[in-house]
């Protein structure tokens, strides 16, 4: 029974926090974000202001939650790669796979965030929060760390171009097809796979 009420509790939790979510993201769209207060997200969950920071420690968090989720997947899908498959190859299978879940209410939010200098510089800060899950696959498929010089430019070199095709508009869409979300990503793959072939190894300390 314990385990049951604990199931059903985790169960609701994730519900509230989905809720608050899409109320929130469907409004920064309908309203603008700055326009969009904490009580109205509040209002449109059907839940209190206080309740949303049991979930969200503030508004940019519930507009950039999707980026967290996404954070988590990355993780566990570089953890869990096949024996024998490469942290690059399994990014590239992790975004072909997560472009096909992109949404209308997505590429509008897109739009908005675009559209905000502020908004713009929360994005990228949230880009960034992916080096360090990166330079830690990368790091084990060089039999080192995520400390690794190869490791480290290798995700930053990565972030940096996700930056460039979010902000340029080259980011691959829900509509698009592998070939084409494979043209969009495939250069930065090859272009940070033989940066990672040209940097010398660190010498043994």
């Amino acid at each position: 029974m314990a385990g049951t009420s604990t199931g059903l509790r985790e169960r609701k939790k994730r519900d509230t926090r989905e809720a608050l979510a899409r109320a929130g993201l469907r409004l920064f769209v309908e309203r603008g974000y700055d326009a969009t207060t904490l009580a109205d997200i509040a209002d449109a969950a059907g839940v209190s202001t206080r309740t949303i920071f049991a979930y969200f420690p503030g508004k940019e968090d519930i507009l950039f939650a999707s980026f967290e989720t996404m954070r988590e997947a990355l993780a566990q899908a570089l953890a869990e790669r096949p024996e024998g498959q490469d942290a690059l190859t399994a990014l590239r299978e992790f975004i072909v796979s997560e472009a096909h879940q992109k949404t209308d209410l997505d590429c509008m939010l897109d739009e908005v965030i675009a559209a905000d200098a502020t908004l713009t510089r929360y994005k990228r800060a949230r880009i960034a929060q992916l080096q360090g899950v990166l330079a830690a696959a990368i790091g084990d498929d060089l039999g080192a760390g995520a400390d690794d010089l190869r490791a480290s430019v290798a995700a930053a070199s990565l972030t940096a171009a996700f930056e460039v095709l979010a902000e340029q508009g080259g980011a691959p869409t829900a509509a698009a097809s592998n070939d084409e979300i494979a043209a969009a990503i495939d250069p930065v793959i090859a272009f940070v796979r033989a940066g990672l072939a040209a940097l010398p190894a660190p010498a043994p300390r």
